[in-house]
């Protein structure tokens, strides 16, 4: 056998190989993205269309199938329209890819400054709520609230959560180690499985991180926890040394995705 038919065997079976694992990367990517982004009722919804259209057609119900084909435009488009948070937080994690290269995250002593200001925050049980901005831009959040822009300070926080000033309640906005904005109001949380214990802090600090890729510190005010919230999940009380380390690495510039277990190993 010469090179030539070896190589055209090899590429015979290769080709059925390689096009079975491409797609099956591609199913198990999407299923990620479905669970990331909550969307799964979405899918559960195209699917069960998908089966009754495909039960019409085998079983060759003309009437159904007319019905179908009538309805599918419109289907479409009421699909889009009832699923349109779903489906936006499925285009920002499509848009969260490497080549979208974010700006620097706060540098380790502002890093340092945030946890020293949460950590006083906690035993004076003041709640705080801080957004840290990651690909995608809280333009909107921020023209709600008041500007600050100024650079990241344990006394600049203390002053805005320590106290009952007008803006102790909102949220701060923090990009590339700046405050930009205080007293913003962020939305509120989608998911109905929310223990109830968490006050308004932890619903928005959810709601946020359901409609964008913030990272969210919590300072709770009942308890004095402080917590993460990134990717629609909650990560209650840690520990300051936890803390640090999740935030260096959801903030670095590379922006690379780690497991939990490394996340918050200490």
């Amino acid at each position: 056998m010469g090179i030539q038919a070896f190589f055209s065997a090899f590429i015979r079976w290769a080709r059925p190989a390689l096009d079975i694992a491409i797609l099956a990367y591609l199913l198990y990517a999407m299923y990620r993205l479905l669970i990331k982004t909550q969307a799964v009722q979405l899918a559960k919804g195209a699917a069960l269309l998908v089966f009754v259209y495909a039960g019409a057609f085998f079983l060759k119900l003309e009437t159904l199938s007319w019905v179908l084909n009538l309805l599918a435009p419109g289907l479409v488009i009421a699909m889009a329209i009832i699923f349109q948070p779903e489906l936006r937080k499925i285009f920002i994690k499509l848009g969260q890819g490497g080549i979208f290269k974010r700006g620097q995250g706060p540098r380790s002593t502002q890093l340092d400054a945030i946890l020293h200001a949460a950590e006083l925050l906690a035993e004076k049980r003041r709640g705080a709520l801080i957004a840290f901005v990651r690909y995608v831009a809280l333009d909107d959040i921020v023209e709600r609230g008041t500007r600050i822009d100024g650079e990241v300070s344990s006394a600049l926080i203390l002053s805005i959560f320590e106290y009952d000033t007008p803006l102790h309640d909102g949220a701060l906005i923090v990009k590339e180690g700046r405050i930009l904005a205080a007293g913003c109001f962020l939305p509120l949380s989608e998911q109905r499985d929310i223990k109830r214990s968490f006050g308004t802090r932890h619903r928005a600090a959810l709601g946020l991180t359901e409609s964008a890729d913030a990272v969210v510190l919590i300072v709770s005010e009942e308890t004095g926890a402080i917590s993460l919230a990134y990717d629609a999940r909650l990560y209650y009380n840690l520990s300051l040394p936890a803390l640090r380390k999740r935030l260096g690495q959801l903030l670095e510039s590379s922006g690379k995705p780690l497991s939990e277990e490394a996340a918050f190993d200490e």
